[in-house]
């Protein structure tokens, strides 16, 4: 609920304020992608009025011809969207029409492990002209606490062309203002056990009005907003929750090495570990980080913590940890190949998955990608098969141009490598078929069989 009095709100943002509660304002999110694509379906499902901007013109003309370019997001979604008003378009000017703009842009690290805002930066100066007098401007990219209120804010302030200033903290409700909150996103794609909706929304405000603007956004949307007290407050929230994965899955991974050279099952330990119905929650060991939070945001966090003379010594053993999966993955290849007197050197490879995770059409940051430049150096002959992706060309680290082979005549590779645990492989038959398989997600659990080297 509202704690802010009504009469506290100048006259046009209680009037945003009332089509909020009303589900009657015109919101507008920029970066259509699988953040901001999800969360613009949600807020149209909700009767809000919805744009969405995004400077790919291929998303657009997809968009507005309801066609879906996420794998996980049918054609009908997009389709039912537009005919409850959602439209796409790379036109700017149209931001000064809404009551609300959430940023969904991606925030990476640069080639030395440095936050890259340059997408929050170009979007704040795109954004900037076009604000108007008491609209509410959310941040959801996962970034540093601070980014909102000394990146995002002097960008706006200093680059509209009304003379707008945001809304002070402790300052009295004035025109002339606009509100500006962070509201971290916690997408999960392949989740389907949680429904988006069902997923509590964090949101913290440059100042109190802002929060409560903001909540009352979501709230409309969401099953609950869960204020905080500041935008460092809400950054960090984000921070924290995709560290805490992070160090517990690279523990995970230490612990599946010396499992490994221990002859224990660590896929087996971590299943009896479960039935505590305390103090423990598993986590599961894999060939790599990936996605667009975990293998990133923590890195985030060490760069802002050096700014404090601050070692944040656990997140960066957790990142080495976590960064050496790939080459681990590779030497327990090449120790298979030698066990069947084959050298890596010349062997065909198939690999199986290029998605970081199952079930999802998601390449960003996977160990994937860095498995097969590996194998390649080491003298591999690699192919790939993934559901996925009938292909995998250039894309930020990486310049593959490959195509996907079909799952047949698994006999003629010397090994397939199981990368990613897709449901729709018939694990069975692979095994079955193939002279070799090395699994690096537990995927042939099971299937007993010589041929198989888990790892």
């Amino acid at each position: 609920m509202l704690t802010t009095s009504p009469s506290s709100l100048p006259k046009i943002a209680q009037e945003r304020l009332d089509r909020l509660h009303a589900r009657t304002a015109k919101i507008g999110v920029i970066g259509l992608g699988y953040v901001g694509l999800p969360l613009s379906l949600l807020l149209s499902e909700a009767g809000f009025r919805v744009t969405g901007f995004d400077i790919d013109e291929r998303k657009v003309t997809d968009l507005e011809a309801g066609r879906s370019y996420i794998f996980r997001i049918p054609a009908t979604e997009i389709q039912g969207a537009r005919e409850h008003g959602f439209r796409a378009t790379v036109d700017f000017a149209g931001l000064s029409d809404q009551d609300a703009i959430i940023l969904c842009v991606p925030t990476p690290l640069t080639g030395h492990r440095e936050p890259d805002l340059s997408y929050i930066e170009n979007t704040a100066r795109s954004v900037a002209p076009w604000l108007e007098e008491g609209q509410l401007v959310v941040l959801e990219s996962t970034t540093y606490p601070g980014t909102t209120d000394d990146v995002l804010i002097p960008i706006l302030e200093g680059g509209n062309r009304h003379g707008l200033t945001v809304q002070g903290a402790g300052e009295p409700a004035q025109a002339g203002v606009f509100y500006v909150a962070f509201s971290p996103e916690r997408e999960d794609p392949g989740n389907d056990t949680v429904a988006r909706h069902d997923i509590p929304k964090v949101v913290g405000g440059h100042e109190e009005q802002a929060t409560e603007l903001a909540a009352a956004l979501y709230e409309a949307i969401f099953t609950r907003a869960v204020r905080v007290s500041t935008t460092r407050a809400a950054e960090m929230t984000k921070l924290l929750e995709n560290i805490y994965r992070c160090v517990n899955i690279a523990l995970v991974n230490e612990l599946k090495i010396l499992s490994l050279r221990m002859g224990v099952d660590i896929w087996e330990v971590i299943e009896a570990a479960s039935t505590k119905p305390f103090g423990f929650h598993p986590f599961y060991p894999g060939p790599g980080l990936g996605g667009h939070c975990i293998p990133i945001d923590p890195f985030y966090l060490s760069w802002k913590a050096k700014e404090y003379d601050f070692n944040t010594r656990f997140i960066e053993l957790a990142g080495e940890v976590n960064e050496a999966m790939p080459e681990f993955v590779v030497s327990q290849v090449a120790k298979a190949l030698n066990q069947h007197r084959k050298p890596m050197n010349g062997s065909r490879i198939l690999m199986l998955g290029m998605a970081y995770k199952k079930d999802i059409d998601d390449l960003r940051e996977s160990p994937s990608l860095t498995i097969i430049e590996l194998l390649r150096h080491e003298g591999a002959e690699v192919v790939y098969n993934d559901p996925y992706f009938p292909t995998v060309g250039r894309g930020r680290h990486y310049n593959l141009n490959l195509t996907c082979t079909p799952l047949e005549h698994l006999e003629q590779y010397d090994c397939v490598l199981i990368v990613t645990d897709h449901s729709d492989y018939d694990y069975e038959r692979i095994v079955r078929e193939s002279q070799l398989v090395v699994d690096s997600r537990n995927a042939t659990k099971g299937i007993k069989s010589p041929k198989i080297v888990r790892c």
